[in-house]
């Protein structure tokens, strides 16, 4: 090592799913939503002013906080906006977990939250899921630093209840909760329901998989105001122009479209739980999923060669080689034509 290199803060970093360029594949390795953005999304985009680019957007992001506000009936002071939700955790990791005990969040899960706990230096724990991959709610009653996990969680789809979320917040009052819900629009109860009895809950959401913008990176969370003044403080310490003026109105416009956006994630189920039927046919073994994917092992095949297999094909899915998943793949669920092909190359490579 140089002599310059000592003091370098060195982590592991976080590595998402592939993002190949060709023309002919069928990409279901990110949990992207395979259809378009609602209509006026487009449209504000067509007419916005270029103009107003020379201009720093509003640090406050009032436009799309007063919508989120008024679409799940909040007080704007209980909203935050971020870069996406994982400029949304970040914030809230860096804000809410400066304890010198450990913040706990399960052994499987969202494979960014060890990184920021190194990369922040916070100490952590892993709390062993079931052996069903669920959540165990009991496990969290230990001295902590706070916690943090999805719901449904990722990559394994499985939904936990309100009640069950409900027990842990009982257990930790004296911490900062947080249910990340990147994937609640598929299924199950959001815990915002919660939001009024438990002034430590931080509830985040995404606009990049059922509202089809992951391109424009839009995350927000819901809290007390509280909670949300201390974010902002720290946002507002570390970046004051997250958001640019293009992402805002394309986000106002997409939570105008309620119509749009509700087709959209009937359409997403549906299809999702046809493939369950089809994947059973199959042999596949999987949960519950209430998620747009579902994360299935077969017990003939191994995952990492079906993995290789199918990516021959130019059909993309995501394989974890991690302890007790690396015999998992977690395929989102694409359109119906998508999900044909993929049917038709399982079913041909499972024969041989």
């Amino acid at each position: 090592m140089k002599q310059w290199e000592a003091n370098i803060r060195k982590v592991v970093p976080y590595v998402p799913g592939e993002q190949p360029s060709e023309q002919r594949m069928i990409k279901l390795n990110t949990n992207e939503n395979p259809y378009p953005p609602a209509p006026g999304v487009m449209e504000s985009l067509y007419a916005f002013d270029a103009d107003k680019l020379r201009l720093y957007p509003d640090p406050q992001a009032a436009m799309l906080v007063d919508a989120l506000a008024k679409r799940y009936r909040l007080k704007p002071g209980q909203v935050f906006v971020g870069v996406g939700s994982d400029d949304v955790l970040a914030m809230a990791f860096l804000t809410f977990f400066n304890s010198e005990k450990p913040v706990l969040f399960p052994d499987i899960t969202y494979s960014f939250y060890d990184v920021w706990a190194d990369l922040l230096r916070i100490p952590y724990q892993n709390i062993p899921l079931d052996h069903n991959f669920r959540i165990c709610s009991a496990d969290y009653g230990i001295p902590n630093g706070g916690i943090v996990f999805p719901n449904p969680n990722a990559p394994t789809g499985e939904l936990e209840s309100l009640s069950a979320i409900e027990h842990i917040l009982q257990q930790n009052e004296d911490v900062i909760v947080i249910v990340d819900e990147a994937y609640i629009d598929f299924g199950g109860k959001s815990a915002l329901a919660l939001l009024d009895q438990y002034e430590n809950l931080l509830v985040v959401q995404t606009f990049s998989k059922s509202r089809a913008l992951a391109g424009m990176r839009i995350g927000y969370a819901f809290g007390s105001e509280t909670l949300i003044r201390y974010l902002n403080d720290v946002k507002f310490s570390f970046n004051s122009y997250t958001m640019n003026q293009v992402t805002l109105a394309a986000g106002v416009a997409a939570l105008k479209d309620e119509t749009y956006f509700r087709k959209t994630i009937h359409k997403i189920i549906t299809t999702r739980e046809r493939m369950k039927e089809e994947f059973r046919k199959l042999g596949f073994v999987f949960g519950d999923s209430q998620s747009n994917f579902l994360f299935v092992t077969h017990p003939k095949v191994p995952a990492k060669e079906l993995f290789e297999a199918l990516k021959q094909e130019h059909i993309y899915v995501r394989y974890f080689a991690k302890p007790r998943i690396d015999n998992y793949l977690r395929i989102t669920i694409g359109t119906d034509e998508q999900m044909d092909v993929l049917l038709d190359f399982l079913r041909a490579y499972l024969k041989k």
